[in-house]
């Protein structure tokens, strides 16, 4: 016997909350990766940790924000602690993996395709690590050609949004690619959603219907996204991964272009007394506070 599943318990509100996490983590780890190919050694390394932590745990946030909608009419729903921090673990490790190959070995042709299958892997290990978490009175059962695809989807997602964290400078061009892979991780979650089956235990220990996981899956959450909100900070405190290097090099050069340069001083030419045309003296202008007349410029 199968469940009865419905994955928007509360409508659109559990997606579009989703989206949006993603979307923050995927915009703070892809400008943290792509300053740290334009910063000194020194610095790269927690750069590309920083950034890491944010894709890791925006994506994990994700997955567990959608997951709140997801609903199984006969069985109450539960999660094991250890397994679902596990998943956030293996997320920012994996992605982790993916993030440093940019960062220290450039970014070649193959080594950004070998840097996004680790982080499509990170990302897809996290979603089917954090699915184990579930406990229930029945089992998860897959459709392994949907789990292919949801895997696909999360490579060809992150290669794309490190090509363009890398390649594409500028605040704007940024956002809009942390937007594409905030849809690429969402649609990625929902298609291996969609591969999903709960098989029902033969005896139901409890009559009741299930309910909903969000007071189980709300306080988890406090500790990630106060880590966003902390990386979101520092990164507002840096121009250069606010702008991009080359805007914030185009902008201080506008503000130096704005600024006017004083007006030249009048030359005017030195004549001997007796030897001055009168329209010259005449337009000279008259000695302020019996102070000679300014003569040579």
């Amino acid at each position: 016997m199968y469940g009865t599943i419905d994955g928007f318990t509360y409508g659109a509100a559990t997606p579009l909350a989703a989206y949006l996490m993603a979307c923050l983590g995927g915009a703070l780890g892809l400008r943290c990766t792509a300053r740290s190919v334009r910063t000194q050694r020194s610095w790269k390394a927690g750069w590309l940790a920083l950034g890491s932590a944010s894709i890791g745990t925006g994506i994990w946030t994700m997955h567990f924000i959608a997951m709140m909608g997801f609903h199984v009419k006969e069985t109450p729903i539960g999660f094991d602690i250890p397994i679902t921090v596990l998943s956030l673990v293996v997320a920012i490790v994996v992605v982790g993996i993916g993030v440093f190959m940019v960062g220290y070995r450039g970014t070649s042709r193959g080594v950004l395709l070998s840097a996004g299958v680790f982080t499509g892997l990170g990302v897809a290990g996290m979603h089917y690590i954090g699915m184990s978490a579930m406990r229930m009175q029945g089992h998860l059962e897959y459709s392994v050609p949907t789990v292919l695809l949801s895997v696909l989807i999360a490579v060809v997602a992150a290669t794309a949004a490190l090509w363009a964290a890398v390649t594409i400078q500028g605040f704007r061009a940024s956002l809009a690619s942390s937007m594409v892979m905030g849809v690429a991780v969402t649609g990625m979650h929902y298609t291996g959603m969609a591969a999903v089956r709960v098989r029902l235990d033969d005896v139901l220990s409890a009559t009741v219907d299930g309910e909903a996981p969000a007071s189980l899956i709300l306080p988890m959450l406090i500790g990630p996204v106060i880590f966003l909100v902390i990386a979101g900070t520092i990164i507002m405190f840096d121009p250069l991964l606010v702008l991009g290097e080359g805007e914030w090099n185009e902008k201080k050069a506008d503000r130096a272009h704005r600024t006017p340069p004083p007006p030249p001083r009048p030359v005017w030419p030195v004549w001997p007394p007796e030897e001055e045309p009168a329209q010259v003296r005449a337009s000279r202008p008259a000695p302020r506070h019996g102070r000679q007349e300014y003569r040579d410029g």
